[in-house]
């Protein structure tokens, strides 16, 4: 793939799709959604309505970041708090594809909504190629794949066009950059489209999640030096026995993963020096309120696949 051959040609299939109509893009800051925003932008200009869903399932202080790293590039986001229906979908739903798919429901519901309130024609997607070969093999339902599984985006009042959907994440950063995108956004680590929810094991809860949010900001500053592919912390369903203040502390396990790849598909784990690890079971410990144990994960992808959920 040729990026600038590769651009070309799709702001001028977007351009034709859309015609005189509107296009609304799901932006969420990864790497994915914000090339496909930054082609879309480039295709359309002001025909394109960016919007950021704040599910409640984000890093901290993720909307706000998004619009300031848009707004040099003359994109304007705007920003919808959908948290507290986002937790309703997910309560009571331990198994991980229940979770995925209440997620997806939800999720496309809010865009239908959105679509027809802005009576917006299309609805832009970074679906890229591993999501639809994750997906039609079984291993986990990305969110964001519909018709390549026999889901028909209509039901949701949808028409969606996927402009990365034939390319893998190292070619979806190359378009990223020969697009102008900052280094900020196209050599950021991958963050899974249902956000933390991937990774609290058990039920998801406002609590739970921001348990996850604290240990994952820490995982991300000491591994970061590291160039991981991803990097994140995970909050397991089980607990176990600690000590705080001198009295028995029935706690909170967290998880640590980091891996190195090239493509999503497969994985090697990163072989973090001793003094990483150690430092992140003390801030984790320490920072993180009801954590007692830290544990770092070896596994390579497969036999596991990168997130948990």
């Amino acid at each position: 793939m040729e990026p600038k051959e590769f651009i070309a040609a799709q702001k001028k299939a977007i351009a034709e799709a859309v015609g005189q109509g509107k296009a609304l893009v799901a932006l969420s800051g990864g790497v994915d959604s914000s090339v496909a925003a930054a082609l879309c932008h480039q295709a359309l200009g002001q025909a394109l309505d960016c919007l950021f869903i704040d599910d409640g399932l984000m890093r901290e202080g993720e909307g706000a970041a998004v619009k300031e790293a848009f707004r040099p590039l003359g994109i304007k986001v705007r920003v919808i708090d959908e948290s507290e229906r986002f937790f309703a979908a997910l309560k009571g739903k331990p198994d991980p594809e229940e979770k995925r798919k209440a997620f997806r429901d939800t999720f496309y519901q809010v865009l239908g909504e959105q679509v027809r309130e802005t009576k917006a024609n299309f609805l832009v997607q970074g679906t890229i190629a591993a999501d639809i070969k994750e997906t039609q093999a079984g291993v986990k339902t990305q969110h964001n794949v519909l018709e390549q599984i026999g889901l028909d985006p209509k039901s949701w009042g949808l028409h969606i066009l996927e402009p990365l959907k034939t390319l893998y994440k190292p070619e979806v950063r190359q378009v990223g950059r020969a697009l102008g995108l900052p280094p900020a956004i196209t050599e950021r680590m991958p963050f899974p489209g249902p956000g933390l929810a991937t990774r609290v094991v058990g039920e998801v809860t406002p609590e739970r999640v921001e348990t996850v949010r604290k240990a994952t900001a820490i995982v991300e500053e000491e591994i970061g030096h590291l160039r991981p592919f991803q990097a994140f912390a995970v909050l397991l369903n089980d607990r176990a026995t600690g000590l705080r203040d001198g009295e028995r502390d029935f706690g909170q396990i967290v998880a640590v993963r980091a891996v190195h790849s090239s493509d999503a598909l497969t994985a090697t784990p990163v072989q973090a020096p001793w003094e990483v690890l150690a430092r992140l079971q003390e801030r984790i410990c320490a920072e993180v309120p009801g954590v007692v144990k830290v544990l770092y994960d070896l596994t390579p992808k497969p036999p596991s696949t990168i997130e948990y959920v």
